[in-house]
């Protein structure tokens, strides 16, 4: 076997590996198109994702003599410029999964292996008359191809992501800074590592507000926020002498995902309810005692609705007998037990958060393709609140009952509510589809029937295909205003 056929071969299993990084790194584990501070990484990976589709669809079926070969010989030291870059930014802006560093390792010495390999073949191709000559190397050339098109794919991919990200950097910048309070507080932050708990924790580092989160991955905790915080992973690592004036609560494992098994339940019920327990046992040793507890719930309290209810559920709504709403009934009131230490709770009942990680990325997937349609029957309401709107609500909330004096008299005897994160606006899902669709200018028309969602999903697929009409009557009426109250409005912030 010549030198030039194995460093296709090897430059096949370069795609191969690639492919399986992209894939489960960058897409599904670390969802880098989402992550706000991966911008400059996707930049880098959209060029070295062309460079190598060039060279994968350029040497599968060439050979690159005389100047050509000059050519290749910058395009491969270019490569290996930006894949050192690459990997300086990375440690510098988020704290890599082991399997990734080990994906990489692979990939640099493979990579090494089939550069070293063409290098060899070079001062043949640079005694050459000038030409890209066609030298087809059978079914290893298809493949090669193949991979270069996807290695492209990729590449746009990315390149869209990073402008899409930086553009959204933009929009953020010129959004009012979230004032919390006037005077520095010390707050507790559960799910600070999640979808709203790191907005929510950029947005009280920029107030100037000293924020400690609970975490399971401490080490990943202070890589995200560059040190600014102080990251515990047990509630026992804070002294019962800290003073802490707010507490906000996201944390939970995510609802969609597995079949809702008899283990699957229990773990979702411990990582709510366990984790609401160890607060109010921390508050209960506390030598002072916070003033504020803000604990995430869910509108899966309310059950379901019939699809000819137009009844708006408001607060005083009652919970149904149904997992969902079992869950946040018991999740509440794990919660509710902090006020028998003098400390005022809110529960935030979340609808569907718009932004750009939960849900919405997913949900707009199939649209942005152009698959888009209704669900089901697409009548199942949908309400729902931007992700920016819910941070502003959770800084209103805090203002509210610990900023102003004459609410807190009037709370006296009320210790404990809950609150409908929602916008007065919900839509059924087949309007949510087609504003989405008409916002990312895609066509809306295809149909997802309900009976294959409920075979993988069982009991879950009632949050897809059964909706509530969920108003924030509470909020309403204390005077909130959302930035963005209508649905196209949130869409077009976002895309």
């Amino acid at each position: 076997m010549n030198t030039h056929m194995l460093a296709l071969q090897l430059m096949a299993v370069q795609g191969m590996l690639g492919a399986f990084d992209t894939l489960y790194h960058h897409e599904l584990t670390e969802t880098l198109p989402q992550r706000s501070g991966a911008r400059k990484e996707l930049a880098i990976h959209a060029v070295r994702a062309l460079i190598y589709s060039g060279l994968f669809i350029g040497l599968s079926s060439w050979a690159w003599h005389g100047r050509w070969a000059w050519v290749l010989v910058f395009l491969l030291a270019l490569e290996i410029l930006l894949t050192l870059w690459d990997f300086v930014v990375e440690d510098r802006t988020r704290l890599l999964p082991a399997t990734e560093r080990v994906a990489h390792t692979i990939l640099a010495i493979n990579g090494g292996a089939f550069i070293a390999l063409l290098l060899l073949g070079l001062p043949d191709w640079l005694g050459r008359t000038t030409a890209l000559v066609w030298q087809p190397q059978g079914w290893w050339s298809l493949f090669l191809s193949l991979c270069g098109a996807g290695v492209a794919i990729s590449g746009l991919r990315d390149g869209a992501a990073a402008i899409q990200l930086a553009r959204q950097q933009q929009r953020e910048q010129a959004m009012e800074v979230i004032r919390f309070s006037e005077s520095k507080q010390h707050v507790l932050v559960t799910g600070g590592t999640g979808f709203i708990g790191q907005l929510l924790v950029k947005a009280l580092l920029a107030d100037g507000q000293t924020v400690t989160v609970l975490t399971r991955d401490p080490k990943k905790c202070a890589w995200l926020f560059n040190g600014q915080v102080r990251c515990i992973q047990n509630m026992n690592d804070l002294p019962s002498s800290s003073r802490v004036h707010v507490i906000i609560n996201l944390a939970g494992a995510r609802i969609l995902g597995r079949r809702w098994t008899a283990k699957r339940r229990q773990a979702l019920l411990h990582s709510r309810i366990g984790t609401t327990q160890r607060l109010v046992e921390w508050i209960a040793k506390a030598e002072c005692k916070p003033r504020l507890f803000l604990s995430g719930s869910a509108i899966g309290y309310y059950g379901i609705q019939a699809r000819n209810d137009g009844t708006a559920l408001a607060e005083d709504s009652p919970p149904q007998p149904i997992f969902m709403s079992e869950l946040c009934r018991k999740w509440e009131a794990a919660a509710m037990a902090a006020s028998d230490y003098g400390v005022k709770v809110a529960c935030m009942r979340f609808g569907l958060v718009l932004g750009r990680g939960g849900a919405l990325p997913m949900m707009m997937m199939p649209i942005r393709l152009g698959a888009g349609g209704r669900l089901g029957d697409g009548r199942q309401v949908i309400s729902w609140i931007h992700v920016h709107d819910v941070v502003r609500a959770i800084a209103f909330l805090w203002r509210a009952h610990i900023g102003d004096e004459r609410r807190q008299a009037a709370d006296e005897a009320a210790m404990a509510c809950a609150y409908n994160f929602t916008t007065s606006e919900p839509v059924t899902q087949e309007q949510f589809s087609r504003t989405a669709a008409e916002v990312v200018h895609r066509p809306c028309f295809m149909p997802t029937p309900a009976w294959p969602m409920r075979l993988l999903l069982g009991e879950q697929a009632d949050l897809l295909l059964e909706g509530q009409r969920v108003i924030p009557a509470r909020l309403d009426a204390e005077g909130f205003r959302f930035t963005f109250p209508t649905l196209r409005l949130a869409l077009q912030s976002l895309y």
